[in-house]
């Protein structure tokens, strides 16, 4: 019987656990628990029921199973198969003693958290043991399937060394853990038929988690012995009793040697996700021993995370807008800094700062300075030189020159820079450190920093494959980082494809369930692994794009011009209702004009101090521009509006042509005044959508059943008639 949580410290509880997952036959407990945690089980498409028990708060994340692991091999394995009510007290005793311990934890929290100290600006998380929790509890930042291809990439120049000193490359290793996760899956329904057979006191989900060499040879078409020489660099020793983990944040082996041996000579593997996890990881440890080696290690790693997120962001902005390794200069002989990765897309510039710092052991014991230290190694420097290559770009007497020698072009009015600090590992709690310790400045046109690993920037990349699409969620993401709080970047996306990020001003802090992920998670799942589900969350990519409103983001983005730009990040922040609306409007006005041949506009304002007027009309543009502008400027000072779009529609389609931008700060002027004083405010949009309903009776007669003169493709008596 446990005592009181509080009367007992961390080391008690830990001391008790380590007891606990030494009980003979403890082991089938354990794969009882990986398998109610970690398996995932589906029929036809993956779908978000399916996913949703992996953010119960009551199930046991990566961490804690390792912690259980790495204490139960401090004692040679008893593999005796106890009795049904000996496993589940197994279980329910480990529950308790893993839920004492996070209140221990949390504990450090709360111990100094007096009235008095935060009357006087106590800060709890400055305190190294303080952060021990979250740190410890920080969520999967990476799938295993990114932990397996992008070590592929990571360690791809590191081949020769390998295949010297190991025997093996990371691609080899890579595909034998596919076939172990393929091997898994294959014994599920075995085993199901097997225990349909069985006495219940013979039941044990261990079974579930082993695999033989044989079988993997068979799946990825190799001899045993190289299959066993792989596996065998990820085997935990038979001697190895993990004499060094007495406390909960020291080195546990059993994260760089996940697999165990069996007396039959099976392997088990009772967490995939370790395995995964250590070939992105511990091919790092094995060349950094190598003392001539290191500096070879050092340069593949750095360049690795430049030309991976390099590549990465081609995707979304073309590889003509993406410069890699770029020198900043005062003068031809002068270099003052150096720039990772550089993105210039219309008046928009992104600065990758890239670092290989990780987070040390003696930071996650919750040693202070330590702490700062490495995050200032990681973090804080990536940041400094991002922002002082910021501030050259906005000064006309610096170049950037890219390594061929060529001048990289930038526009004449910067209007955002954003700057990008990715680390190449998994660094826990990385959301929650920078809020803590990151020292920023203000600078005008430069966003708040973006700070995220290289697992973050490929989820990125692979669901924002738009330029505008991924730049409205990174200006939000860098507008919102006050206010916003999650346990890792993926959850804050997965909000984003669900809800499109919005946080009213009125909000100072709006925390982000995990659970917020899912719909990343299985469409993550479903385009690298190919799994059947959802390749795209129901959300802001799948409501926007088939509308008017969202063609017209595509046409903004097809031609990056600046006037147009700022008015796709505006059409982006709409909520749906709005951009469906807004959309009929549009096809409304195209289809009057097809009818009549005549310029007809609407025009909607917004409570945030801007506007859009669309005018649809076939005129030439040397009629139709100036017109759209000068209209333009008199409804923006109307409104006292900073900024007003004016986007000029063709009949068919209906068609982007052409676009006004004027954003400038509004000031009162008589000759305006005289001029706007007849001038109506616009009317909402529902009521500017009913009147331009109204209008179709002035067109000829639409038979119900008929194609509707929008343009939608729907039934008239299914669109605008409605």
């Amino acid at each position: 019987m446990t005592e009181n949580i509080a009367t007992r410290t961390e080391q008690e509880v830990f001391a008790e656990l380590a007891a606990q997952c030494c009980r003979p036959g403890y082991v089938h407990a354990v794969a009882h628990l990986c398998f109610r945690d970690n398996v995932i089980l589906y029929a036809g498409d993956m779908k978000e029921a399916d996913m949703r028990k992996r953010f119960s708060p009551s199930r046991l994340i990566r961490t804690e199973i390792n912690t259980l692991l790495g204490l139960m091999i401090k004692a040679e394995i008893d593999w005796s198969l106890p009795a049904p009510k000996t496993v589940q007290e197994y279980m329910d005793m480990t529950e308790q003693l893993l839920e004492e311990l996070h209140h221990c934890l949390s504990g450090e929290f709360w111990s100094s958290l007096t009235k008095e100290a935060v009357e006087n600006g106590f800060d709890p998380f400055e305190r190294g043991e303080a952060l021990r929790e979250p740190i410890f509890y920080s969520g999967e930042a990476a799938y295993n399937f990114q932990y397996m291809g992008l070590a592929v990439r990571k360690y791809a120049a590191d081949a020769p060394w390998l295949h010297a000193n190991r025997g093996f490359t990371i691609d080899l290793a890579s595909r034998v853990a596919k076939a172990v996760e393929q091997v898994h899956a294959d014994h599920l329904d075995a085993i199901r038929e097997c225990m349909r057979k069985q006495h219940p006191d013979e039941w044990t989900m261990l079974p579930l988690f082993t695999f033989t060499a044989d079988e993997i040879a068979v799946k990825v078409n190799l001899t045993t012995d190289v299959v066993e020489r792989v596996l065998g660099a990820f085997e935990l020793p038979s001697t190895e009793r993990n004499e060094g983990f007495n406390a909960l944040h020291d080195f546990n082996v059993i994260t760089a040697t996940p697999l165990l041996r069996m007396p039959n000579g099976e392997f088990l593997s009772l967490q995939f996700y370790s395995l995964a996890e250590a070939i992105y990881e511990a091919p790092h440890h094995w060349m950094y021993q190598d003392d001539a080696y290191r500096p070879t290690l050092a340069k593949n790693r750095g360049d690795f995370t430049e030309n991976f997120v390099a590549e990465r962001l081609g995707l979304v902005f073309g590889n003509e807008y993406v410069h890699l390794n770029v020198d900043v200069f005062e003068t031809k002989a002068i270099k003052v800094s150096d720039i990772d990765v550089l993105v210039v897309w219309g008046n928009r510039v992104v600065i990758v700062q890239a670092k290989s710092k990780r987070l040390t052991l003696e930071s996650r014991k919750g040693n202070d300075q330590v702490i700062r230290d490495d995050f200032k190694k990681a973090v804080q420097m990536a940041y400094d030189q991002g922002t002082a290559c910021a501030k050259c770009l906005l000064d006309k007497r610096y170049k950037l020159v890219t390594p061929d020698g060529r001048d990289v072009i930038l526009p004449q009015d910067i209007k955002e820079i954003y700057i990008f600090c990715v680390v190449i590992d998994h660094y826990p709690a990385l959301s929650f450190q920078t809020r803590q310790f990151l020292q920023t400045e203000n600078l005008d046109q430069v966003q708040a920093p973006l700070v995220m690993d290289v697992f973050a920037v490929d989820a990125m990349t692979e669901m924002l494959q738009s330029p505008l699409q991924f730049l409205s969620y990174v200006n939000r993401r860098a507008n919102y980082a006050e206010q916003l709080i999650a346990s890792q970047e993926l959850t804050i996306l997965g909000y984003h494809l669900a809800k499109n990020l919005w946080v009213q001003p009125d909000i100072n802090l709006m925390h982000l369930d995990d659970s917020f992920s899912v719909g990343l998670d299985i469409a993550m799942t479903v385009r690298r692994t190919g799994v059947q589900g959802a390749a795209t969350p129901d959300g802001v990519l799948t409501r926007f794009a088939e509308t008017t409103v969202g063609r017209v983001v595509k046409e903004i983005e097809a031609r990056p011009n600046p006037a147009t730009i700022d008015l796709g990040f505006l059409l982006l922040a709409m909520n749906e209702q709005a951009v469906i609306e807004m959309s009929r409007a549009i096809n409304r006005l195209s289809a009057r004009t097809r009818a009549d041949g005549k310029l007809h506009d609407a025009t909607f304002a917004f409570k945030e101090g801007s506007g859009i007027t669309f005018h649809c009309t076939d005129e030439p543009t040397h009629v139709a521009g100036p017109r759209l502008e000068s209209y333009c400027e008199l409804r923006k000072y109307k409104q006292k509006a900073k900024e007003w779009f004016g986007l000029c529609m063709s009949s068919k389609g209906p068609d982007l042509r052409f676009g006004v931008s004027l954003v400038f700060p509004w000031t009162q002027d008589v000759n305006m005044d005289e001029k706007t004083k007849e001038m109506q405010a616009p009317v909402p949009i529902d009521q500017a959508l009913e009147a331009l309903m109204k209008g179709r009776n002035r067109a000829k007669k639409i038979g119900r059943n008929n194609p509707c003169p929008c343009g939608s493709g729907r039934k008239f008596k299914k669109c605008c008639l409605n």
